[in-house]
């Protein structure tokens, strides 16, 4: 897929203020400097399209772009590990929580995992809820530049592991660097079949 335009929308504190759900919508999370804003950045091939930060937690809304005046693309607030009062996270998590299950138009959830780190537990937590709710979701594992190939396997390994303990079979998974543009037409194929068999 041809990336032709990417155009922001709005920001929204709520999923009910979001766009009509007329479109397909993919949405990105993950905990907080998981690097999303970059990945967003690198897939739609705009430097500034997502604000980038070296603050954890600075995407605080539900942030919506019109991507080829045919699909939304999703930059929810990361979770986890963000420098803010509990009562502000918790709210962050309810956010993402209702936008997920009730976002009637969402075609599919990208989660977020730092290819660097061993399983976290509020990621396998939150990836749970999403099977347990149906969610449609796949798993992107960023930052792969920053570690060798080997780690790289053998954390990616250690991933599927733990997810074969509660799941039947694992979702589709993306191995990306934003940096080097890494799985950028493999997500963007992916979104480009689903776009072709959306109904509406």
């Amino acid at each position: 897929m041809e990336i032709k335009s990417a155009e922001f929308m709005a920001s929204y504190t709520t999923y009910k203020d979001c766009p009509e759900p007329v479109i397909p919508e993919y949405a990105f999370v993950g905990r907080s400097n998981v690097g999303k804003s970059s990945l967003i950045n690198m897939l739609m091939d705009r430097k500034k399209l997502a604000k980038t930060s070296q603050t954890p937690g600075k995407t605080q809304l539900i942030n919506s772009f019109f991507i080829n005046k045919k699909w939304y693309l999703v930059d929810l607030p990361g979770y986890g590990y963000a420098k803010v009062a509990k009562s502000t996270r918790k709210d962050f998590n309810k956010l993402i929580k209702d936008y997920v299950e009730f976002r009637k138009n969402l075609m599919c959830l990208f989660v977020l995992l730092d290819s660097r780190h061993k399983p976290q537990q509020n990621d396998l937590l939150f990836m749970r809820w999403l099977g347990e709710k149906g969610i449609p979701f796949c798993m992107i594992f960023t930052k792969t530049d920053k570690i060798s190939s080997s780690e790289l396997n053998k954390n990616l390994n250690n991933y599927k592991k733990e997810m074969l303990k509660n799941w039947e079979a694992l979702p589709e998974i993306f191995v990306t660097s934003s940096e080097h543009k890494i799985g950028r037409s493999e997500i963007l194929s992916f979104i480009g079949k689903i776009n072709e068999s959306a109904v509406f």
